[in-house]
């Protein structure tokens, strides 16, 4: 049987950003008539991937080739003069025009005086029936209609030029079940009528339901490309967050397990806490010097949880009770004053500020507690700083080094004393070891013991399962934004445990 000649093809890919190799000597394949997903976690390499198929990535090393043809993506129009069409996650479009318009945007019909209008609805209206859309206005304002739908408009748009490949980026992150649906039923007509559709998506069920390949990356690197029916979900997982079966068995089984009691009122509890469209209701109970691990991929809603507890983003359901008394958070500033302190998972872009000095980062949020028009005295700010400085074991300890200075570990020691400088009973920590080293990690890790061990009650998140097994007393697991099932830690629960039930929905296999 004549092997079906790939849509695309792209060799030996390699990407590199200043001191960063983000993709090395990846390959991938698309086949025509095939949705291929492209799985990996947080840092994998995935959009890097889309960007350098998009023109928007210049290689360091590689080929790309679109129907046998090498072509050199050197922007996004030649990638679409090759026929690759991209729908992000964040759906492109313009809400203040109207849906006609964003369908025949560049490609507007063209009279004696300008643009005939009335011919640029109709072959809008076209492009929409294509897909099953013609029930829709093309002279009503694309901000009146649901997102799901103009999700569909982005890709009746994307579809209006000769397209080969189909590249979409996280399509179902807004929508609801009905609504994923309806989109799946669109990807696998275009499928039967020859397209090549990348699929990203972290949602696992979705992606087992409509995909028929998928290529797993990790740290910028190839797992390997395997047939999504051939590939059971744990060894899925297992290749994503790169750990062997046998690995997953033996991995933290010497890590001592950290208890603690769960009787009487919990310091913070959370009951049926969700918002549509982000998070379903959930339910935690923390207690005085517990640590609660909230494990889950990326996607499964760890993030938006701790953010809706922290009033970062407003619940629309559920309540928060803080020593037994539901209390009202109003936002971030208003968390701090009961004592709810949050540090982010974006150490870089909304944790520390690299232009601050290590002292100006350590007080800011102190700082803002108290109000701008009351500075803290040098004094205290000094007082404070060697305090933690000390405590967190910073190096160099010198206050009036500029952050940007330090290595990521320091730096992420910085932040955690910022939050601790404001003596809270509750820390939520995010990703907390996300990009340092091993040692660092082993640092940060005994920090949060400690502090547990003195009272405080901890939030603990992290994408590496085994940091959430070695610290936590419960670990609370989400999927698919949504909570699957609360363990209690101790000597039986290994990584495997938590993978299981990541893969099987709830119970362990």
């Amino acid at each position: 049987m004549t092997e079906i000649q790939p849509i695309v093809e792209m060799r030996n890919i390699s990407v590199e950003f200043p001191g960063v190799k983000a993709l090395e000597g990846v390959d991938f394949t698309l086949r025509p008539g095939e949705v291929h997903a492209l799985m990996g976690e947080n840092g994998a390499g995935k959009s890097t991937l889309i960007k350098a198929l998009t023109g928007v990535n210049k290689l360091a090393t590689g080929s790309v080739f679109v129907a046998g043809k090498e072509v050199i993506l050197d922007g996004t129009a030649s990638a679409q003069a090759a026929g690759i069409a991209t729908v992000y996650q964040e759906v492109n479009l313009l809400p203040n025009l109207s849906v006609g318009q964003n369908v025949m945007l560049g490609h507007e019909a063209r009279g004696k005086f300008g643009i005939d209008w009335k011919e640029t609805n109709r072959l809008a209206q076209e492009a929409l029936a294509r897909f099953d859309l013609q029930h829709l206005d093309p002279k009503a304002p694309l901000d009146s209609i649901p997102i799901a739908l103009q999700q569909m408009v982005a890709i009746t748009r994307a579809m209006l030029v000769d397209a080969k490949v189909l590249i979409l980026d996280e399509p179902t992150s807004s929508l609801d079940s009905g609504e994923v649906q309806g989109l799946f039923k669109v990807i696998r007509k275009l499928r039967s009528e020859g397209l090549g559709i990348v699929f990203v998506s972290h949602f696992l069920d979705q992606v087992y339901e409509i995909s028929d390949r998928m290529t797993v990356l990790r740290n910028g690197k190839l797992v390997g490309e395997y047939r999504t029916s051939e590939l059971p979900r744990f060894d899925l997982i297992a290749k994503m967050i790169g750990r062997e079966i046998e690995q997953l068995r033996d991995d933290v089984s010497d890590q001592p397990v950290y208890e603690v009691s769960t009787e009487g009122t919990p310091r913070l509890g959370v009951i049926g806490l969700g918002k549509d469209g982000t998070l379903e209701a959930t339910d935690i109970n923390l207690y005085q010097g517990d640590i609660v691990g909230i494990a889950g991929l990326l996607g499964s809603g760890r993030t938006e949880l701790a953010k809706l507890i922290y009033g970062a983003d407003r619940p629309n359901k559920g309540s928060i009770e803080y020593d037994g008394e539901q209390i009202k958070v109003a936002g971030p500033a208003s968390s701090l004053r009961k004592g709810i302190a949050y540090s982010t998972e974006n150490r870089r872009d909304e944790g520390i500020v690299g232009d601050l000095t290590v002292r100006e980062n350590i007080i800011l949020a102190l700082q803002a507690m108290r109000g701008w028009t009351r500075p803290i005295p040098r004094k205290e700010q000094d007082e404070i700083c060697a305090k933690y400085i000390k405590e967190l074991n910073i190096r160099p300890p010198e206050p009036d080094r500029l952050v940007k200075n330090l290595s990521g570990g320091n730096q992420q020691k910085v932040l955690l004393a910022r939050w601790l400088a404001t003596n809270p009973s509750v820390l939520m920590l995010d990703e907390p070891t996300r990009g340092i080293d091993v040692g660092a990690k082993a640092e940060i890790m005994n920090i949060v013991q400690q502090l547990a061990t003195a009272g405080m009650s901890v939030v603990f998140i992290s994408s590496e399962l085994e940091e959430v097994l070695r610290v936590s007393s419960r670990i609370l697991i989400l999927k698919d934004r949504a909570p699957i099932k609360e363990i209690k830690n101790s000597a039986d629960v290994d990584l495997e445990t938590i993978v299981s039930i990541i893969a099987e929905g709830g119970e362990a296999a």
